[in-house]
């Protein structure tokens, strides 16, 4: 990565907006509200098609690895405006925690076998360091010990879809694990469309891959900086929605939307989604670029884009009125993951007290 200095570019290259525009159809196809609404209600709540389709039939998987490395050779910015579309979908694939997170984390190790296979798709990676550790606190590590891993650890996002488990362990070490190898049970999660899961390691078989320390910072720096692009799709979503629902909905023989309380509150909506965008496009620039200020981008991406989307599902939840309630209209979903992404690798407190000492501002 190189350093930059100038001002980035927030703005979409034609490249970009054509990517999106292909994931856009192809969540169309494969993801409709119905057909992931069912699927929470399933005992697999993850897309194995959709996520076919997007790994190995548009080679999405492998954006974030280098083409001598088996990948796309495409950067954050791109993986960002995938990100956008998922969570405008609310997509149950695992994109965020194995194409970025357990992609990154490798991309900093020597084991290009195993991110040759996650870049294909044919496998599917997951670091498991619980989902609610921020970048820069500590996350729980397992005993190795006999040439095998022992331990338990929790909150492990799709661990229950993974293939590969890259695992931290206490001798300073992060261990490839065959999923086969060890005990997955799901766990009560508020997002159903991206579970979590223990993981019990008895003895099991490990492949040393790299240091876990500057694996693991890598991977959750750059799983915060992208999940804020999830959010913004998310959060645009209920906007659009909220919109053309108050535009069709009558009272009093008029549109619900005409009334100026309602107008208001869409516009601050809108303010707040905007300036999500632009949180969100310069995280997704920093870490392309290797910019300097890439962890003040991170950290004020996150502090600003979390609360954006909890609050747009929440007036998307609100504003639909007696329909947003009910379990067959797909707003819930977008309520539970962006209150679950606000977890998501620090909570914006967290990342508010980072980006405090990141700048040298002092608590009063």
């Amino acid at each position: 990565m190189t350093t930059q200095s100038a001002t980035p570019d927030l703005l979409y290259s034609e490249e970009e907006e054509a990517l999106r525009d292909a994931v856009r159809g192809l969540l169309a196809d494969h993801c409709d509200p119905a057909g992931v609404i069912a699927r929470t209600e399933s005992g697999a709540p993850h897309d194995r098609e959709a996520w076919k389709a997007l790994a190995e039939g548009v080679g999405l998987a492998g954006l974030l690895v280098p083409e001598a490395r088996g990948g796309q050779g495409a950067t954050h910015r791109e993986a960002a405006v995938v990100l956008e579309e998922l969570g405008r979908a609310v997509a149950p694939v695992p994109y965020l925690t194995s194409a970025v997170v357990a992609t990154e984390a490798l991309l900093a190790c020597d084991a290009d076998d195993l991110l040759a296979e996650l870049a294909s798709g044919r496998r599917i990676g997951a670091l498991t360091v619980a989902l609610n550790v921020a970048p820069s606190a500590a996350y729980k590590a397992v005993r190795y010990e006999g040439g095998a891993l022992h331990g338990e650890l929790t909150g492990i996002a799709d661990a229950v879809a993974a293939d590969v488990l890259l695992v931290p362990a206490g001798d300073g070490g992060l261990y490839a694990v065959d999923a086969q190898a060890v005990t997955v049970t799901p766990q009560v999660s508020l997002d159903l469309t991206r579970p979590v899961a223990k993981v019990v390691l008895d003895a099991a078989t490990a492949r040393r891959v790299g240091d876990a320390e500057p694996a693991v910072r890598r991977a959750l720096r750059a799983g915060a900086g992208l999940l804020a692009s999830e959010q913004l799709g998310l959060a645009e979503w209920c906007l659009t929605e909220t919109v053309r629902y108050l535009k069709e909905r009558k009272q009093f023989n008029r549109p619900v939307g005409g009334f100026q309380a309602l107008k208001h509150r869409l516009a601050q909506l809108w303010l707040e989604t905007v300036g999500a965008r632009a949180a969100a496009r310069n995280a997704a620039d920093a870490l392309a670029t290797g910019s300097m200020d890439t962890d003040v981008a991170v950290a004020l991406a996150q502090a600003y884009a979390a609360p954006v989307a909890v609050h747009a599902a929440e007036e998307a939840l609100q504003l639909h009125a007696g329909i947003g309630m009910t379990w067959e209209h797909p707003v819930h979903l977008y309520l539970k993951r962006a209150k679950a992404d606000s977890l998501a690798y620090g909570t914006a407190g967290n990342h508010r007290e980072a980006l405090a000492g990141l700048v040298d501002l002092q608590a009063p």
